[in-house]
């Protein structure tokens, strides 16, 4: 299966930016257990890190076409805000889920909302890293129930 992992703004600071909220592991650390879990299940999984609204919606279009199989997006800030990344993940037709290493529902009352997370599949939040993970095997086994 062809999966793609799309981290919005700032995630590329993981282990730098606010350790108390988002651990000491930093970026390459989860590029790392991603490529352990893309050989672990045999699945083809792409990463892609941009701090541009932009540019993450130019890599969810270019899924519909390349033949992404699943979606599992961190859209950082512009979970709260941004309807553009909403509408590029509405517009394809595949499994996605959103994932948020910290407990968005436990934060600023800003964090609490995320207008991504309806056009998506599932959300996870607040468990770390391994959401990631854990958003891959719903995708691999359409779990969505």
């Amino acid at each position: 299966m062809k999966l793609l992992v799309i981290n919005g703004p700032n995630l590329n600071f993981l282990g730098i930016r606010e350790k108390n909220i988002y651990g000491k592991e930093d970026y390459n650390y989860l590029l790392h257990m991603i490529k352990e879990k893309a050989q672990e299940t045999g699945n083809e999984i792409e990463v892609f890190q941009s701090n541009h609204e932009g540019a993450i919606i130019d890599k969810i279009q270019e899924a519909y076409f390349d033949g992404t199989e699943g979606i599992v997006i961190n859209p950082g800030a512009y979970t709260h805000y941004s309807y553009a990344i909403r509408d590029a993940l509405a517009s394809v037709q595949m499994p996605k889920v959103e994932v948020h290493i910290s407990d968005i529902t436990n934060r600023e009352e800003f964090r609490k909302i995320s207008v991504t997370a309806p056009a998506c599949n599932k959300q996870i939040y607040g468990r770390g890293l391994a959401g990631y993970l854990m958003a891959i095997d719903d995708i691999v086994k359409n779990n969505f129930g």
